[in-house]
Order: C-alpha cells, then structure tokens, then sequence
C-alpha cells in the first residue's frame, strides 16, 4: 500500500522485528529500548559524552574535543521521539552523536519525565527548566547563547516547539531555530495524512490517539503548550525547518504548522520527506532517502552558525 523504497523497507521489517504481544507499559518501553539498541551505533571518536543535572533535570551532554570557541559552544538543544511514553537518553544517542560530530557543536540532550505517570505538563516544564539553566550561565560548558538551536523528532518536535511558543509568550529569550522532525503537534483529526496514512508503518493513527491521551491525561482544554497547532498567533516565533515523512499520520501535523508559521511571517523551511515514514532517522547510512534528509538538516543547522567546521 506504501511504495517505500526496497532500502527502507528493510529498515521498517527490522524495527518491527521488536514488536512483541507484550501490550503493557513496561512491555512497551522493554521492546523500543531493544529496538533503539539494535540500531544503536557504538560513540564516535573525538567526543565526550557525559550525564549530568541541568535545572533539576537529567541531561547528556556530548562535546567534541575541538577547542572551545572565544564566544562558548554553539549548542543544540534535543528532545528526544516516543510518544511521551518512551525512549530516553540512550534511545536517541544515535542522532546526537551524528549532530554534535558533524558539526562539531555542543549538543545536550534532555531526559524528561514520562507519560503516563508524568502527564502534561511534566516534560514541557523540564524541557523549559534545562533551557532556563542555560541561559542562566549554568550549563556544563561554556554555551554561546546566540548559536542555540532546539530540536526534536515527534513528540520531542512537539516538546521544541512548545518550548518556543511558552518563551515567547513570556518574553524570555528564543532560540535561533527550532528545528522539528516529523513533529506531532495537535493537528485536527480531519487532516488527510490521518486518513491517508492511518495504517503507516511504524506509527498509525491509533498510535497516536493513544499516546496523544496518555500525554493530555484526559485534560478537556488542551493547553498549545501540548498541543502547539492549537495556539492563535504564530508570530514572534524562531525561525524553523521541518521535515515531514510522506507516509505518516503526522505528515499534515507538520505541514500546517510550516503553514502558519510563514503566514505570521516566520522564516520557514519545509521538507517533504518524500518516501520516507516515521522514525526512519535510525536509517542513517542505510537508506538512500535518509541520508538526504540528514543532508538539508545538516546543511540548514550550518547555514544558521551552528557549526565549528
């Protein structure tokens, strides 16, 4: 039903391999953190990797071995995917190893609390407690706060661009860019890709119901802040590059945000993810499509400073 490319329908067989008739929580988390480790590439050489506090909050910091920039480290500030629900540190190292070595920036990554014992807006609130520590000089190096990006993939896509639409309404600094990988971000449930991709591999639509209400915690009035499509003005906000999956259910999430964004007149970059599926960053060096994914958000992060090289 979905002409995916030979590659990543490789990818796709092998992260469903993981799948298991173990419905529980604890089930649930057991088998993504399996899957994480089979895709899981060892830490490069030349980086740094440390767990630390930053605001209260569990964080990993991965430094290159450069020397450090008279003005402080650029920084990459990342929100780890999974539904709210899962993953954690090690489930992401993947991609903050590729990001802080291909740069050559300082990229921390936050290990926020976890639906559904921590519901919204537990991982919002850390998430905007590691960024207030930062700006407040207490992060583990020297952070130049004028070359800081935040990012995330999906319900961290979510989690960057609340971060930024909770700092603007507060007046507090922004970041430069927010950067967001097929986010999910509250779009309606009319949009086509619901329809269109309801059955896509790796994440259906009833996926997402069923994360999206363990992370709202039956709450009536969602705040923008768990859901930022529901916010009424896109002004003000950082610059962005979002890149979408074509085979997904939240392909369209992304799409309108990149919509409102650019009719507020906010600097946006829109990528298309043509034949690719959610999750599919793990497919790093194995599917061609990937790989040119990793290119424009490489070659975005670097036309926005964030680089040493």
């Amino acid at each position: 039903m979905y002409p995916i490319s030979a590659q990543l329908a490789v990818f796709v067989a092998k992260t469903e391999s993981f799948t298991s008739t173990d419905t529980s929580l604890a089930g649930l988390r057991q088998n993504y953190d399996r899957m994480c480790q089979a895709f899981g590439p060892p830490p490069p050489p030349g980086l740094h990797v440390e767990d630390l506090c930053l605001g209260g909050i569990g964080v990993r910091s991965y430094l290159p071995e450069s020397p450090i920039p008279s003005n402080g480290w650029p920084c990459l500030l990342y929100m780890h995917g999974g539904g709210w629900v899962v993953g954690g540190l090690d489930s992401h190292d993947f991609i903050c190893f590729e990001l802080a070595s291909a740069l050559q920036v300082l990229v921390i990554a936050i290990d926020y609390r976890l639906a559904p014992e921590h519901p919204f807006p537990a991982a919002y609130d850390d998430c905007r407690s590691v960024w207030q520590a930062i700006q407040a000089g207490q992060g583990p190096h020297p952070i130049n706060l004028h070359r800081l990006v935040v990012m995330g993939d999906s319900a961290g896509g979510n989690l960057a661009a609340a971060l930024c639409l909770g700092l603007r309404d507060g007046g507090q600094p922004l970041p430069n860019a927010q950067v967001l990988i097929y986010p999910g971000l509250g779009g309606p449930a009319d949009l086509p890709s619901r329809h269109d991709c309801s059955d896509a591999p790796l994440l259906s639509r009833a996926d997402i119901d069923d994360y999206l209400a363990l992370y709202v915690n039956g709450t009536e009035q969602p705040s923008p802040y768990a859901m930022p499509l529901l916010a009424s003005d896109f002004s003000g906000l950082p610059k962005a590059f979002i890149a979408v999956a074509q085979f997904d259910p939240l392909r369209d999430d992304g799409r309108l945000y990149a919509e409102r964004l650019q009719a507020a007149g906010v600097a946006t970059q829109l990528c298309s993810g043509k034949g690719l599926v959610h999750g599919c960053l793990r497919a790093r060096h194995q599917v061609l499509e990937v790989d040119r994914l990793y290119d424009d958000l490489l070659n975005y992060l670097r036309s926005e400073g964030l680089t040493q090289v």
